[in-house]
């Protein structure tokens, strides 16, 4: 929803800023009315620059928030400093103004994930497709998908912008160009390979995407992936079928979920970092609040302590 009372430029990217957000993470109403309203109002403090402003021009907005609580002033930063990431990764500013904003001290909320059994079920339905007497080419285009979110933990950003010779059969690994530019070597399973390579027999062989947009070639809008919207929309309709509330489920939870379950079976926190693309690895440490009761029972078996007992 683009606000009428701003300049065309902010209220447009603020507008594909927040498209992103439904997409890519499923952020509920109120939060996205939430983000809406508060990148409008700095929007309207900056005059119409707030895409365009810098690390001083920020010091405008926090002069202004000195008498809001921390948690209004963490909510207001983290609208912003999601904005300029986006901004940043996706090349409308060559820059992030974002470490001028303050980090009030707040608490960090879990990521939302899927049980394995719920996972269980979106692969139950997957098969449930392909065992038809003849599948739709859209069921092994929905096969890759999943396999390569909860396979390969990739972004949607990621995934619907691949190339569509960037997963080949004897290779077990991909290098994508992720957030920020950055360069990460991501493992494909066998099972994500054999998936894509099945999806890849309908993929138009002068496709430049992995998943082109049908509808964009139907409509003579040339060569475009799918939109991270209809990514949104095609994993919320597998877990209806499932059986699982569709509000629990997306891309990035899906994304959350091989974070999860990979730390607990056992990976290695810095391996997943790397995996997953994060440049802190801070933010990678927050799945191991997900799971406390594997980490007792890492305690409980691997500590020097754990076989020795307590004498009196």
């Amino acid at each position: 929803m683009t606000s009428p009372k701003l300049p065309g430029a902010d209220a447009a990217l603020i507008a594909r800023f927040i498209e992103m957000l439904v997409a890519e993470r499923g952020i509920a109403r109120n939060t996205k009315l939430a983000y809406q309203s508060d990148l409008d109002a700095a929007s309207e403090m900056l005059a119409g620059k707030l895409a365009a402003a810098s690390k001083e021009t920020l010091a405008v907005l926090i002069a202004g928030w000195s008498h809001l609580a921390n948690s209004s002033i963490a909510r207001k930063a983290a609208a912003l400093r999601g904005f300029f990431g986006f901004l940043e990764e996706e090349g409308f500013r060559p820059d992030n103004p974002s470490a001028a904003l303050p980090r009030p001290v707040q608490s960090r909320a879990l990521p939302k994930i899927l049980d394995m059994d719920e996972v269980d079920a979106l692969f139950a339905s997957i098969d449930a497709r392909l065992a038809r007497t003849k599948p739709s080419p859209l069921d092994y285009r929905l096969s890759a998908l999943v396999e390569l979110l909860y396979g390969s933990g990739l972004r949607a950003t990621e995934l619907v912008a691949l190339p569509r010779t960037s997963i080949v059969r004897d290779r077990p690994y991909i290098i994508l160009i992720g957030k920020g530019g950055k360069e990460r070597l991501v493992p494909i399973s066998d099972r994500a390979r054999q998936a894509v390579g099945t999806w890849h027999a309908f993929v138009p062989k002068d496709s430049k995407y992995l998943f082109p947009s049908r509808a964009a070639r139907a409509a003579g809008k040339g060569d475009v992936h799918i939109s991270r919207i209809r990514l949104f929309q095609i994993i919320r309709e597998l877990a209806a079928e499932s059986g699982i509330d569709p509000a629990k489920v997306s891309p990035h939870v899906l994304r959350h979920a091989f974070a999860t379950h990979l730390l607990a079976g056992g990976a290695n926190l810095r391996a997943l970092q790397a995996m997953l693309g994060h440049a802190d690895i801070a933010t990678t440490q927050i799945y191991t609040h997900v799971d406390s009761s594997k980490l007792v029972e890492l305690v409980n078996q691997r500590h020097p302590l754990a076989n020795r007992k307590l004498s009196r």
